[in-house]
């Protein structure tokens, strides 16, 4: 029954995720890259100087850098750890370069979508601010799309309840903690009809209580969390990752040119595991957005929020976002892979890739370098989850006409579905989550197509503007 179950939705997978919403992804990202004139590469310096610079005025909850943190939040997790772990070992080196091909372009994406969900966002009298594609489509597009910007809200209600917000993170925390302390499962418990390590059952609930503890605080606490987690995590895992490649920096040209070979003849590198360049670039661009999530609509819930005048001056912090999340730390991630060689390891998935990278790369104990990945995964993970909740709930409030009369309850919905996820298998897990995501990205994509126009034109006055101030 299970088994046949799994099948069912690794053939709706395959169908959502096929080339028909890759090629959308990759083009909407080209044709924004074109409009903007490289606009990724030209203003990425002025980027990163706004996401430490905050405004001073402006409707919104929270500040520009609380916006991206919560952003971050959503998109620095176990995408990083285990999705880049998963592309590599199902697509070979070859995903990776795909992956950062695909963030490229995705900056340019994710830049489009703050500007529109700073634009097109609505603010009540309490400075409450609801925004993100559901907005933009129904504002920007006209009132005759808001059947599809419903779409979009249900999608996004669901991912966050079912997908990428809940089973996938928890799954992941509890499976690093049992790795980490009780690998052979030697202290186990049955419940529902199956064994589970104790640590996964204590694991499960601490998530569960903490979660609960910030969730209902709100966005403000939210924001306030992953404005301290966020950059802290992202640190830590970013040096352990240098420290790896330095250890190992006259190996690193070798794995890159095994990565960008590997791009385009997988066979040649795997060995024949992986089949041809399409499944490199199907899983490479699948993790890869299932890290970033770029295109998918998510990240413009958050900077919706934000207390700026200025939708480019957020579009340009949004940017940042998917720089600091793929082009950084997934890339090092890969290269930690790729230069060990724990891609080729037999029996080994999911994070357990990356804990055998860390264990024979680091010049620590395998010990100390497996705690210190799970410390990491058991972060990024938790804010994951807390900027998912933000989200979903943000969805549901558009869903119920701007009422927010159903956000409690949901909130402990959520906090059930995070209690029950350790306890899913995880290929179903990853699968359902991926379903999700395809299904939200395509309202969203069809809204960015539509309002490229838009986007260039208050990117233009927006350069002029700064241009003329600076003279």
């Amino acid at each position: 029954m299970l088994e046949s179950f799994n099948q069912f939705l690794l053939t709706v997978n395959d169908y959502v995720w096929g080339l028909p919403l890759i090629i959308l992804i990759m083009a909407v990202g080209l044709l924004l890259t074109a409009r903007l004139h490289l606009l990724q590469v030209r203003h990425l310096g002025k980027a990163l100087k706004y996401m430490v610079k905050n405004e001073e005025e402006g409707e919104g909850e929270v500040s520009s850098f609380g916006a991206l943190c919560t952003a971050l939040s959503a998109t620095i997790g176990t995408g990083n750890i285990v999705g880049v772990a998963t592309a590599v070992c199902a697509g070979g080196p070859g995903a990776l370069f795909w992956m950062i091909v695909a963030a490229f372009l995705g900056m340019a994406t994710k830049f489009a979508e703050g500007v529109l969900a700073v634009k097109y966002r609505v603010v009540d009298k309490d400075n409450h601010a609801l925004g993100g594609p559901f907005y933009y489509i129904e504002r920007g597009m006209g009132k005759n799309w808001k059947w599809l910007a419903k779409i979009f809200a249900f999608f996004g209600v669901c991912v966050g309840l079912m997908g990428i917000g809940t089973f996938t993170q928890v799954n992941g925390i509890s499976s690093a903690v049992q790795n980490f302390f009780d690998p052979n499962q030697a202290y186990a418990v049955t419940l529902f009809g199956r064994e589970y390590s104790w640590f996964v059952v204590i694991a499960g609930l601490v998530v569960t209580v903490c979660a609960a503890l910030v969730v209902i605080g709100g966005i403000q606490r939210i924001a306030s969390v992953s404005q301290i987690v966020v950059p802290f995590m992202a640190i830590l895992y970013v040096v352990t990752c240098l420290i790896l490649l330095l250890c190992h920096v006259t190996e690193i040209p070798n794995a890159i040119a095994t990565v960008v070979y590997g791009a385009f003849n997988p066979r040649a590198v795997t060995g024949g595991l992986v089949g041809s360049m399409t499944v490199a670039m199907q899983k490479g661009v699948a993790r890869g957005i299932f890290s970033n999530e770029s295109g998918l609509g998510s990240a413009p819930i958050a900077a919706a929020a934000a207390k700026t005048k200025e939708p480019v001056r957020q579009g340009l912090v949004s940017m940042t976002g998917t720089f600091i999340d793929t082009i950084i730390i997934c890339t090092m991630t890969g290269l930690s892979i790729v230069i060990t060689g724990a891609w080729q390891v037999e029996g080994l998935e999911g994070v357990e890739v990356t804990t055998y990278a860390f264990q024979n790369g680091l010049p620590f104990s395998s010990t100390i370098s497996a705690a210190i990945l799970m410390i990491c995964l058991v972060f990024f993970a938790f804010t994951t989850i807390l900027g998912w909740d933000y989200y979903s709930e943000r969805c549901l409030e558009y869903l119920c006409g701007g009422s927010r009369k159903g956000v409690p309850i949901f909130r402990w919905i959520f906090i059930l579905a995070i209690f029950i996820g350790p306890y899913m298998t995880v290929e179903a897990v990853w699968t359902i989550a991926d379903i999700f995501n395809g299904a939200m990205a395509f309202p969203n994509l069809v809204a960015l197509f539509a309002l490229n126009g838009v986007v260039v034109a208050e990117t233009r006055s927006f350069l002029k503007r700064i241009h003329g101030q600076s003279h």
